[in-house]
């Protein structure tokens, strides 16, 4: 197993980390967010550096192809759904994006049973962007507070931010289909 895949395992091992320190309640008080979130961002930053180091080295393989992807969908949806547990995000923001995430699974792996690549559009990154900055923001919010007068600057930032990456995630959706829709044109 090359780096960059031991790399995307990593993430898929800190996830229940992850998930254990965001809701656990294990007498850390608000040191249990803040190890969330340092896993999170840690988890978020082998999504950036597996990329890179298989595209550089030429180190892209299969396993890579189907796991990076599936590795980053886990760490979005384990993190939204906690975050609804903790009643951060509402839960029909939440059930929007995992449902693209999983029309678009569908569709990769139909155009892959064509030996169709489908590559990854500058919506979806900026979503994925917009969607890991909302996140970091809500977990702080969980430890930690930002207030001006009443309202918690960090929590309306990362709601704002979680907006933009709804809207994201839909146009996102609509680009990925009408760029693909050879792949269902297959179908027929």
């Amino acid at each position: 197993m090359n780096l960059p895949n031991k790399l995307t395992m990593f993430r898929v091992i800190l996830i229940p980390f992850f998930v254990f320190f965001l809701l656990a309640d294990v007498g850390l008080g608000k040191a249990a967010p803040i190890l969330a979130l340092v896993i999170f961002i840690v988890a978020s930053l082998t999504d950036m550096l597996d990329g890179k180091i298989a595209r550089k080295y030429n180190l892209v393989t299969n396993f890579g192809k189907f796991m990076d992807p599936l590795a980053d969908k886990l760490l979005v949806c384990s993190a939204l759904i906690c975050l609804i547990e903790l009643e951060k995000v509402p839960s029909w923001i939440v059930i929007i994006i995992i449902a693209r995430e999983f029309i678009i699974s569908g569709f990769r792996l139909i155009a892959a049973e064509h030996q169709i690549v489908i590559a990854a559009s500058m919506w979806g990154k900026f979503k994925t962007t917009f969607q890991m900055v909302a996140i970091v923001l809500l977990i702080l919010d969980c430890a930690w507070g930002f207030w001006i007068g009443q309202i918690n600057v960090v929590h309306v930032l990362g709601v704002i931010l979680l907006y933009v990456a709804l809207v994201l995630t839909i146009i996102s959706l609509i680009d990925y289909l009408i760029k693909n829709k050879q792949v269902l044109k297959e179908q027929d």
